[in-house]
């Protein structure tokens, strides 16, 4: 059965998913429109905190490096170990979905995510920190992984709406990051900032209220409750990401020769031991099924890109301002919220454009703008540009955030919802931590505005991946597909 990737395409044809209320009947589409909407506050209040982590911090590295008298260039890690554990805990989590409800999950990630950003802003040592940064990354993995399957779990429509408006706020948080962080900072301290993650608790209650529609997953994968957790899988996944993240900023953070080999080493073992994995254990923590069905692994890749080229922009923007006003992180911050707004009208808009465009061709659409984004930060001088570039940025990120994690339940059979949906996030979040790690690890060879222009090839390529995909080339395998059989 052919599919294409266009929302309306899809409700046209009657091929929409629909959620099985207790009934039987399908339940009909708009009907609880107020209650989405509920909903979508509801679960883009939970992902404001973990979106403020990944830029807050940023600005107070320097802070943080006099106080606990570390080089700042160790400082890095507290970013890269909040990215390496979120994309790591992010497929860990779509397989615990096979098992627990997403609420369930939520509870387990909000818990987690507080617990270590208390631990990161209490910490007497750099060490204790980034144990904390690596435990709190973990809990918002899950969370977002979590707040993704309820939404994935609504009616087509009613979805993007929803994803819409997690995206707008999630792209938010993140682009306002530099602000909140700055006037923490310097008026509570770099300890507060790190534990800005731990607001995600309070926030859990707002979710009770909808706790019923948390708990229903809408993917049919249950008849897989019995399996075990590939722990050799996620091992060497975990492994070839952060040797991955690790040798891109080797350069930035002074990173001895020899530990740099042995790196590469462990990364390029984990990159046969994958590949043996998947080709060994079909059903295992990556399924060759889900990687083998026709168009996820485009869809990773263009949403890693894209996310590359938006938190490579995010890391170095504040620092280009403040070189262009000879103002401070709090100044740099005000300036970036007309950037940071721009994401709302983004995750609107994206709903639209899926009823009259297929899926691919709004994500070659982002893909451009996130690369004319990236080129115009990488030779602007001036703050109008350079927040005129973060916007562009913005908008790539939020609409590709909305448009591909809707179109992952199209790409795999219903069994495989949750396991695509953690694939596939991971991919994204991973790129996210590529993109500073790669600016970072060029600045020190290369000048800034070449180490964004090199930035730019990501998004470039996703680009191109975009446009090389047919909105009839795909399958869906179908539902009644066998587990653990290759596609």
């Amino acid at each position: 059965m052919q599919r294409g990737f266009s929302m309306s395409q899809r409700t046209r044809q009657g091929t929409t998913p629909q959620m099985m209320p207790p009934g039987g009947a399908p339940a009909p589409e708009g009907t609880d429109a107020p209650g989405g909407r509920r909903l979508g506050l509801t679960l883009g209040l939970l992902v404001l905190p973990m979106y403020v982590a990944l830029g807050a911090p940023s600005v107070a590295l320097p802070a943080i490096g006099r106080a606990l008298a570390v080089p700042f260039g160790a400082t890095a890690w507290i970013l890269a170990a909040w990215s390496l554990t979120s994309a790591l805990a992010m497929p860990v989590a779509g397989r615990l979905l096979v098992r627990w409800s997403p609420f369930q999950v939520l509870v387990a990630g909000v818990m987690a995510l507080a617990a270590g950003s208390v631990l990161a802003g209490a910490g007497p040592a750099l060490s204790v920190v980034i144990v904390g940064r690596l435990i709190g990354g973990a809990g918002a993995g899950a969370t977002v992984i979590a707040v993704f399957a309820a939404a994935t779990a609504l009616p087509g429509r009613q979805r993007i709406r929803v994803l819409g408006t997690i995206a707008a706020a999630s792209a938010t948080a993140s682009g306002c990051g530099a602000l909140i962080g700055g006037a923490v900072t310097a008026w509570l301290g770099w300890r507060a900032v790190l534990a800005i993650p731990a607001l995600a608790l309070p926030l859990l209650l707002a979710a009770l209220p909808n706790r019923r529609a948390l708990a229903r997953s809408g993917s049919g994968e249950r008849n897989g409750s019995t399996e075990r957790l590939d722990v050799v899988g996620a091992a060497v996944l975990s492994v070839l990401a952060g040797s991955l993240i690790t040798l891109l900023q080797a350069h930035s953070v002074g990173l001895p020769a020899p530990v740099t080999l042995v790196v590469a080493a462990a990364g390029a073992l984990a990159a046969v031991g994958l590949w043996w994995r998947v080709r060994g254990t079909p059903d295992g923590f990556v399924p060759r099924r889900v990687i083998a069905s026709r168009g996820f692994l485009a869809a990773g890749l263009i949403g890693g890109t894209v996310f590359a080229g938006y938190y490579g922009v995010l890391f170095r923007a504040p620092s280009l301002i403040e070189q262009a006003t000879g103002g401070g992180p709090l100044e740099a911050g005000v300036l970036l919220v007309p950037a940071a707004a721009c994401s709302v009208p983004a995750g609107r808009l994206v709903g639209t454009l899926t009823d009259r465009f297929t899926g691919w061709q709004v994500s070659a659409g982002l893909a451009a703008l996130t690369v004319i984004g990236v080129l115009v930060v990488a030779v602007s001088t001036g703050p109008v540009p350079i927040v005129l570039g973060t916007a562009s940025t913005v908008c790539g990120f939020a609409g590709a955030q909305a448009v591909l994690v809707s179109l992952a339940p199209e790409l795999v059979a219903a069994d495989d919802h949750h396991t695509a949906q953690g694939l596939l996030s991971f991919m994204n979040v991973l790129g996210g931590g590529i993109g500073p790690a790669a600016v970072a690890g060029l600045s020190g060879i290369v000048p800034g505005p070449a180490a964004l222009a090199v930035l730019a090839a990501l998004p470039l390529s996703g680009l191109a991946l975009s446009l090389t995909r047919r909105p009839t080339a795909d399958r869906r395998p179908e539902p009644g597909t066998t587990r653990g059989s290759p596609r």
